[in-house]
């Protein structure tokens, strides 16, 4: 089988694609690029949207994008959809001071895959992980959010104190073992 395109405007989520799929015997290509994203209230009608607009561009060839979204419980879900912008503009600090004075911390990280298929089917596969969010930044091996973000099933430490640790807990990991498993069960069928 062809390596699977993932395509993505994000080194580390290329990096840990790689490093989760690779070993379930998914052969992963990687094409940097930056892609429309439609703003939409829910994390899996972005990727799905992304997704379609990709599969124009793409010539009927099978990849997948991933987009991951924090929602933290006390703030109505947000940042969610909005994660990716939120962390451009307010990073993990400014979540902190929105949270000062907030006792429930309950969080969750969602991951969505939109899969296209080479019949230009959208397939999704979604994941997550519950946690909270930490009083303040720790560790220094992960980007984005996960420096204040604790999974329930991390032994008390941030994603970015976990370092590949992370791989085996993230709602990206758990979402592309889904999809290992999908395309295996894919190529039997």
């Amino acid at each position: 089988m062809k390596p699977l395109l993932f395509v993505t405007s994000n080194e580390n989520k290329a990096t840990e694609c790689k490093r989760i799929l690779e070993p379930l015997g998914v052969s992963v290509e990687v094409e940097f690029r930056k892609y429309l994203e439609p703003q939409e209230s829910s994390i899996r009608d972005v990727a799905v949207g992304s997704a379609r607009l990709l599969s124009r561009e793409l010539s009927y060839r099978p990849f997948f994008i991933e987009d991951s979204a924090l929602e933290i419980l006390a703030l109505g879900g947000f940042p969610g959809p909005y994660s990716s912008y939120v962390y451009r503009t307010l990073g993990c600090r400014g979540i902190l001071r929105l949270m000062e004075e907030v006792k429930d911390r309950r969080a969750r990280f969602r991951a969505v895959l939109a899969l296209v298929d080479s019949s230009n089917r959208v397939h999704v596969i979604e994941a997550e992980v519950s946690g909270y969010i930490a009083l303040q930044e720790r560790g220094n091996a992960g980007w984005g959010f996960d420096p204040i973000f604790v999974p329930i099933d991390g032994s008390g430490k941030t994603y970015a104190e976990m370092g590949v640790l992370k791989d085996k807990v993230s709602h990206r990991a758990r979402a592309l073992r889904k999809l290992a498993e999908y395309i295996s069960s894919w190529m039997q069928g």
